[in-house]
């Protein structure tokens, strides 16, 4: 039971230190005594608004979601209310609603190979684990029940309820909750930074693609059933592949029947110029994970998409697949999802990403050539990553030094700048850019100004030379 509440700002900051558990946060950072939580109300464009009326230029797409930004919502909220007042609700249990059949089928079309079959879900973290579920009901009907391990890689997220998390690379995420439920064998991840072999790309992809074989044969090939990637990492700050390392690995999962996930939960849908990134990096894999962009965020979603070669067995006669989930493909989510792949091609959403691509990079290498902390500048489409460093020889911060920095000023320094973006510690001190995919060429301008901006006053702080 609560107090009666006055209406406002100061309100909502006590409500919220009251009652609301935020997620991957320090709770107790904020409230009496702790620093003010940043409180967005409004969004235009490519720009939120807080509770005071400031206004911040949306580098993270509010965690890679928002992909055509906040100026649809009269569009979407005419969608959603044509379909609230036609079916509100059905699940798609052994019946179905044609937003749900329309959208499956115009996904169908936008993937890569014979990826024709969707399973709806809610988000990333249910997208995988039904990825796994779909996997193991494949390998079970084929007669390979004893198919019960996967591969991942180093550092990776893909999620975080227990099925999602055997996957999730990241250990500190991990190790509260216990042993895993899916044996899982961890594979390099491919951050060239600080690799010498990196130089080197043919010889780079050649010891990553033997190090997933080698650990595929130790893990005894018969007894994997998947292994899951994302086609650019984010966990680590946008780790792109190098050139033939997507070919290489399903050409392993062919090699010894594996079935091949790309986790596209953040890749997909245009954050890579592509649909999906998988095409982009010359694969159709076995399924693909995603999330996120496929509403850009105006509904929660998310879907895996399935190749008939996978789906084949589970179609057959008297056999049931064992897994469901209330809200997924909900018939208004569907409805928003469809609108929004009707605006990517209205409005030239894939068009604007490969048009602008390449002066995202040359923005944040001149960032890079200005400001002595940045030490390195990853990434493809609008997803980028700067990897700071403590002097001239590309030093790591300690886990203490990350603290200082990543928590206890770049992220207040940012917001002080009127810019969201991501400080992010892997073991590696990273800053991630993702702007919504509509972005303009003076907005992206205006982006790397505030990044620089932020980066130089660290830079005085932090780089010790």
């Amino acid at each position: 039971m609560t107090a009666p509440e006055t209406v406002g700002f100061d309100s909502l900051q006590e409500q919220a230190h009251r009652h609301l558990l935020m997620h991957f946060t320090r709770n107790g950072a904020f409230g009496p005594g702790g620093k003010p939580l940043l409180v967005l109300e409004r969004g235009e464009g490519s720009y939120v608004f807080d509770t005071e009326g400031k206004r911040y230029f949306d580098g993270l797409s509010s965690l890679f979601c928002c992909q055509i930004g906040y100026s649809y919502g009269e569009e979407m909220a005419s969608v959603a209310s044509a379909q609230m007042s036609t079916l509100a609700f059905n699940t798609n249990w052994a019946t179905a609603h044609p937003p749900s059949i329309k959208l499956a089928a115009a996904l169908a079309e936008r993937a890569p190979g014979d990826l024709n079959r969707v399973f709806f879900t809610n988000g990333g973290s249910e997208s995988v684990e039904a990825a796994w579920k779909i996997v193991r009901q494949h390998y079970l009907a084929k007669g390979e029940p004893q198919r019960v391990k996967a591969i991942a890689r180093e550092i990776a997220y893909h999620g975080v309820t227990l099925g999602a998390l055997s996957f999730t690379g990241v250990r500190p995420m991990k190790e509260p909750f216990g042993a895993a439920p899916i044996p899982v064998t961890r594979i390099a991840n491919t951050n060239a930074y600080r690799d010498p072999e990196a130089q080197d790309e043919a010889a780079f992809t050649r010891r990553l693609l033997e190090d997933a074989e080698r650990t595929i044969v130790e893990a005894g090939p018969e007894t994997v059933a998947m292994l899951i990637a994302e086609p650019v990492q984010n966990a680590g700050g946008c780790l792109v592949p190098p050139e033939g390392y997507w070919p290489g690995l399903r050409a392993l999962c062919d090699k010894y029947g594996i079935a091949l996930v790309a986790d596209e939960v953040i890749t997909g849908f245009g954050r890579i110029g592509e649909w999906f990134a998988s095409a982009r990096y010359g694969v159709a894999p076995d399924l693909i994970t995603c999330a996120k962009g496929i509403t850009s965020a105006y509904a929660p979603m998310g879907a895996v998409l399935v190749s008939d070669k996978i789906a084949e067995p589970l179609y057959e006669d008297g056999r049931m697949l064992m897994h469901g989930i209330t809200f997924a493909g909900h018939p208004v989510a569907s409805a928003v999802a469809l609108r929004n792949l009707e605006i990517f091609e209205r409005d030239g959403v894939l068009e604007n990403v490969r048009a602008l691509e390449p002066y995202i990079g040359e923005l944040l290498e001149g960032i890079k050539q200005r400001v002595p902390m940045v030490g390195d500048v990853r990434g493809a489409g609008f997803f980028w990553a700067l990897e700071l460093v403590r002097d001239a020889e590309a030093s790591r911060f300690s886990a203490e030094e990350r603290e200082k920095l990543l928590r206890g000023f770049l992220s207040g320094r940012l917001l002080e700048e009127g810019l969201i973006a991501r400080p992010d510690d892997r073991g590696d001190a990273v800053l991630h850019l993702a702007p919504p995919l509509t972005s303009t060429r003076e907005e992206l301008e205006e982006m790397a100004a505030k990044t620089e901006a932020v980066l130089a006053d660290a830079s005085q702080r932090f780089y010790v030379g």
